[in-house]
Formats: C-alpha cells, sequence, structure tokens
C-alpha cells in the first residue's frame, strides 16, 4: 500500500511556506496590494503578483478570518478613488 502525497490548489511558492508564516506577513500582503492599485495596476495584473497568490492562499485555508483578495481588491480600489477625490476636491480650483 503506498501512500500519496495531497496535492495542493495553492501555488508551489505559497506551499512552501507555513501558515503562520503567511498570516504573520498578512499586513505586508495588504500593503503591497495597496501599492500596486496606487500604481493603477489592473486585477489581472495583480492576480500574477505573489502577493496574491499569498492572499488566495489564506483565504482558501481561512476564509472566515481571511477575505477574497478580489474583495480586498475591490475595496481598497474604493478607498483609492475616494482619497484621490477628496485630495483633488481640497486642493480647489487651478
Amino acid at each position: 500500500m503506498t501512500t500519496e502525497s495531497p496535492t495542493f490548489t495553492t501555488t508551489t511558492l505559497s506551499a512552501t511556506m507555513t501558515l503562520g508564516e503567511l498570516e504573520a506577513s498578512y499586513p505586508l500582503y495588504c500593503r503591497a496590494l495597496r501599492l500596486l492599485i496606487g500604481e493603477g495596476k489592473s486585477l489581472k495584473e495583480v492576480q500574477r503578483t505573489v502577493c496574491w497568490s499569498r492572499l488566495e492562499s489564506l483565504h482558501v485555508c481561512l476564509p472566515r478570518q481571511y477575505r477574497n483578495p478580489e474583495h480586498l481588491y475591490v475595496l481598497l480600489k474604493r478607498q483609492a478613488g475616494l482619497q484621490g477625490d477628496s485630495s483633488a476636491a481640497l486642493a480647489g480650483p487651478r
């Protein structure tokens, strides 16, 4: 009888990290996502990053604790838009 190791649906890069390491770096991944959004990266571009795969791994492993990265993207994009609008309004007419 042979035992096979389970296959993971997450990326191999994330599979080499422990769950504790992923959790400890969560704020860093959120910050990276915020910076990517600030640079104007599209959802498709952001989905190809390491921070996206790590956020996705956390969500898959602990969905009650960590939001879906797509949801985070939308929230952060909206927040960036609101900040951009308010700073433009504060600057006044040119």
